[in-house]
């Protein structure tokens, strides 16, 4: 009985070990991708409480932080899934014609040509561009956010560079060039002339 008693201390001790280290981080994380501070607040909450009830499971060290952003990444997808069910069903009860893309375009043209550029990108582009630019990951790292070996994280972030640079030669915002090497670690996986929504600097 005082073994099971000692290891669940062990335990608790260990989460409010890891919760102090990477509530921090991981509150900027989901701050920078969510919808709204309440969903931001929702989605830490949750990533933690998943992190309880796989205590056993969580990593030591630096590798705890990239398990909660791999896991912060899965809950805040679930969140956006369900906020655009919510929302198509908004705009059927109210027989709107114009769709989400039609919102998500005007409020684009509303931001400099760049930060459009990035919006157009799939969601998983844009996480993956974020995981590094913002969180500042290396291809190592992104591996084990993305539950992938290192050559494939390396390949899907190069697809998502090459992605937005496409889309910034097109809005004349960046000069016709070769794609940049698939190797190494960029602190600046892309160009935000000005501060993405919820940045300051």
């Amino acid at each position: 009985m005082n073994d099971d008693r000692d290891q669940d201390a062990a335990l608790r001790q260990r989460f409010r070990e890891i919760y102090e280290a990477n509530h921090a981080a991981l509150a900027a994380y989901a701050l920078r991708r969510a919808a709204s501070p309440e969903d931001a607040a929702d989605a830490v909450a949750e990533t933690f409480a998943v992190a309880w009830r796989r205590i056993r499971q969580v990593p030591s060290g630096h590798d705890a932080t990239l398990w909660l952003f791999g896991t912060a990444r899965r809950v805040l997808a679930n969140q956006r899934r369900s906020e655009r069910r919510r929302l198509r069903l908004s705009l059927r009860l109210k027989t709107e014609p114009a769709g989400a893309q039609t919102a998500i375009e005007e409020r684009a043209g509303e931001l400099d040509l760049a930060r459009a550029a990035l919006a157009r990108l799939p969601e998983q582009q844009r996480d993956l561009l974020g995981l590094v630019a913002w969180e500042g990951l290396s291809n190592a790292e992104l591996s084990v956010v993305l539950r992938c070996s290192e050559n494939a994280a390396k390949i899907r972030l190069h697809r998502a560079r090459r992605a937005l640079q496409r889309e910034l030669e097109q809005a004349g915002q960046w000069p016709t060039q070769k794609p940049a090497p698939l190797g190494g670690h960029e602190a600046n996986a892309f160009p935000t002339p000005s501060p993405m929504p919820g940045e300051t600097r």
